[in-house]
């Protein structure tokens, strides 16, 4: 608990002083958010010029509260911990590179979009192939070859699918936070909810772990005590961004930061073994890429059929199409940060009370 608590708040302290120089030197070099006319909202064309890119923060500010934490305390690194914190950097460098070709190249759209799939997809399969080693001396790797819901059930899907599974996993996450980050503190105010049910639940697990306290409803995860210091990492990062990105934002997290967390909390997910309660969790990024795929997919199939494409929204994501409608953003960004913590509330308690013995 120390190493979490200690860990969570070095994290916190660098991204809550360091952010401020980090847009001052953003600022310096003209390295702005580009807003396209008609995109979103009227509002959106003040935030133009806002310095973008703070994911960079959150990433730097996350390692370096990891590393002084477990130096602190003495509490040693895992293969779990560090494998997260490589696809949450891997992925985090994936979004350096379309913010970079958006700000230096003035390419308003950054990456081609297969070319961003295939840099997330080969992070996702080296952190997928590792994870499946490193056996502690019970045998257990940071992942298991089984999918998971509160634990691992089924028989095991073999080392390709897991693979293959890992990477539906990544992208799915990583661009679900992507979406939702459309206004200031939505994804980082959201995610550090999500994050910190993933203190709660390796805590939990680490307190009922098959190594040390054999039980009916014990857990078989390797690092429960890294995966909750993970988690408190990054959510402390977050809540020293959140300072500077709160309405009205002084900087953007960008696709840096957004990929980033997507990638923290899919390695969350799969090292605690509760693969699909992730989509109880981060509910609200189900929701809001849902808007998305079901906006273009009735746009399509209706110009198809009929030649005159409907929108289901005014605009996708949903966020937007709130604001379309005269939702005040701070009204949107609230009022959705209430609905991340209702989903949060309910994949908790779901995973707290499936413990109970029957």
């Amino acid at each position: 608990m120390k190493t979490i608590l200690l860990s969570g708040a070095i994290s916190m302290i660098v991204a809550l002083l360091g952010t401020r120089p980090t847009i001052t030197v953003l600022r310096k070099r003209k390295l702005g958010q580009q807003v396209r006319t008609g995109d979103h909202a009227p509002a959106h064309l003040s935030k133009s010029g806002t310095p973008t890119m703070g994911g960079i923060v959150i990433i730097i500010a996350s390692l370096i509260g990891y590393a002084l934490g477990h130096w602190f305390t003495g509490d040693p690194m895992t293969a779990s911990g560090i494998l997260v914190l490589f696809l949450m950097t891997g992925l985090g460098f994936v979004g350096f590179l379309d913010d970079f070709i958006k700000l230096f190249m003035r390419r308003s759209l950054g990456l081609r979009s297969g070319a961003k799939l295939l840099g997330q997809a080969l992070v996702g399969a080296i952190f997928a192939v590792l994870a499946i080693h490193f056996p502690d001396g019970y045998d257990l790797t940071p992942a298991s070859t089984h999918i998971s819901f509160l634990s691992d059930f089924g028989v095991s899907i073999g080392a390709v699918l897991f693979v293959i599974w890992v990477l539906i996993m990544v992208t799915a996450t990583s661009n679900g936070v992507n979406l939702t980050d459309g206004l200031d503190g939505l994804a980082s105010g959201a995610s550090i909810l999500v994050l910190a049910a993933y203190v709660i639940i390796g805590n939990w697990q680490l307190r009922n772990d098959c190594t040390t306290a054999l039980a009916p409803n014990c857990y078989d995860v390797r690092d429960p005590l890294d995966a909750a210091v993970v988690a408190a990492v990054v959510m402390g990062a977050c809540f020293g961004f959140l300072w500077w990105n709160a309405p009205p934002a002084k900087i953007f997290m960008g696709d840096t930061g957004s990929l980033a967390l997507g990638g923290a909390l899919a390695g969350l997910a799969i090292v605690t073994r509760t693969d699909l309660l992730l989509l109880l969790l981060g509910g609200l990024f189900v929701i809001i890429t849902m808007s998305v795929v079901i906006q273009v997919g009735v746009f399509k199939v209706t110009k198809f059929k009929t030649g005159k494409p409907y929108r289901v929204f005014k605009i996708a994501p949903l966020q937007h199409h709130f604001e379309q409608v005269g939702w005040a953003e701070t009204t949107i960004v609230v009022r959705f940060w209430l609905i991340a913590g209702m989903f949060v509330a309910l994949g908790l308690g779901i995973f707290y009370v499936a413990w109970f013995p029957k």
